[in-house]
């Protein structure tokens, strides 16, 4: 049985880490690690904040201890509602990570789980996110569909 909990603030190193793992994965990525002392008291601090619109499950690395094998994490956000999401709270999905030699033991699935029940609890009526086309399997067994709205994106 895979153990999925809920991230702390003492586990904000290795979440880094495993968002590095999964940036490190994508075409077109920085591999710049430069940005992880700024991030760290940051994610410390939303990480101690367990009524917080934000969220990170985890599973620890049954190899090495003090290690995290996945990570996947979430944050709702508030919309104006609409005819599909009257209440306006969606949840994004980001940051589904797990280290390479930790893959294929259902741990990312588990976690997923674990943020789309936490969502579920705060009212949120969707859930978004983007794949890789690895992980696009996963998602659609989990009842994701394709939309095809247009992301543009601005970068301030």
């Amino acid at each position: 049985m895979t153990v999925v909990r809920r991230a702390v603030p003492d586990d904000a190193q290795e979440v880094l880490r495993l968002r590095q793992v999964m940036i490190d994965s994508m075409a077109r990525s920085d591999p710049s690690r430069a940005w992880h002392a700024e991030a760290l008291p940051v994610l410390r601090a939303r990480l101690a904040e367990p009524d917080g619109p934000f969220a990170a499950f985890v599973v620890d690395h049954p190899l090495r201890p003090g290690a995290l094998a996945t990570l996947v994490a979430g944050s709702l956000e508030y919309r104006i509602g609409g005819a599909r999401n009257p209440l306006g709270t969606d949840g994004y999905v980001f940051s589904v990570a797990t280290d390479p030699d930790a893959r294929r033991r259902g741990y990312a699935r588990a976690c997923v789980e674990a943020l789309l029940e936490w969502f579920r609890e705060h009212g949120a009526k969707r859930v978004r996110l983007t794949a890789s086309s690895q992980a696009e399997p996963l998602y659609r067994e989990l009842g994701f569909a394709r939309r095809p709205d247009p992301l543009l994106e601005l970068m301030l």
